[in-house]
């Protein structure tokens, strides 16, 4: 069963064939795993509730965390937040697209189950080439959180899965070991200064050291 679902994708140059009959599983609400730069992740359609929910089962996931959010674009941004502060674009262009998850004021169009009714939203835009790949198949932003059981470690390589992941998942896109640990650094840009919630593939001194960066004003002509 785990090998009908396995698809063997190139980490560098994914074939759009292999990315396309993913993207059909999720335009359907389906459930992808796909690789990301540091672990695993499930894909799903983030703007669907019932795609949302098959997430929140899968994972055993508890009611009050919310899931993560990949998108293709900073214009795929108007739908998903209320308003992008100064500090966030700061953030942005730094670090985007990359290990970086920015936590913003969800807009109230946003699925309730996606926040867990904290009316707040973390998005990132990968940098991996499949998860890119994948995200810019499709429409709609897709779910970003890692492969795994809510509480247990996450997933360098597709054999690590757990049985009960792997047998409620439509599709795998296995492109070999990623390099795994914590994962991306989470910020807070609902407040000033932002909040550092989580420390991982952005070191904290490089986040303090760019918030510090003073936006020059354009000089006058």
């Amino acid at each position: 069963m785990h090998q009908n679902k396995t698809i063997r994708v190139d980490k560098f140059h994914p074939d759009s064939d292999i990315i396309n009959q993913a993207a059909g599983i999720l335009n359907t609400g389906g459930l992808v795993i796909f690789p990301a730069a540091y672990l695993y992740g499930i894909a799903a359609n983030a703007m669907s509730a019932d795609a949302v929910e098959k997430v929140f089962q899968l994972k055993q996931r508890p009611r009050n965390n919310p899931i993560l959010v990949l998108i293709k674009n900073t214009d795929q941004l108007g739908g998903l937040v209320k308003n992008i502060p100064d500090n966030a674009l700061k953030l942005m262009d730094n670090f985007w697209p990359g290990g970086l998850t920015l936590v913003f004021n969800a807009a109230n169009s946003v699925c309730r189950k996606l926040t867990a009714g904290s009316s707040k939203i973390g998005i990132r835009l990968p940098g991996h080439p499949v998860a890119s790949a994948l995200v810019n198949s499709v429409d709609f932003p897709v779910t970003g959180t890692s492969a795994n059981l809510s509480g247990r470690p996450g997933c360098m390589q597709t054999n690590m899965l757990s049985p009960e992941i792997v047998e409620k998942t439509d599709l795998i896109l296995n492109a070999g070991p990623v390099q795994g640990g914590a994962g991306s650094t989470v910020v807070d840009v609902t407040c000033t200064p932002p909040k550092i919630l989580r420390e991982g593939a952005v070191p904290a001194t490089d986040i303090y050291a760019c918030l510090k960066k003073r936006v020059l004003p354009l000089a006058p002509s």
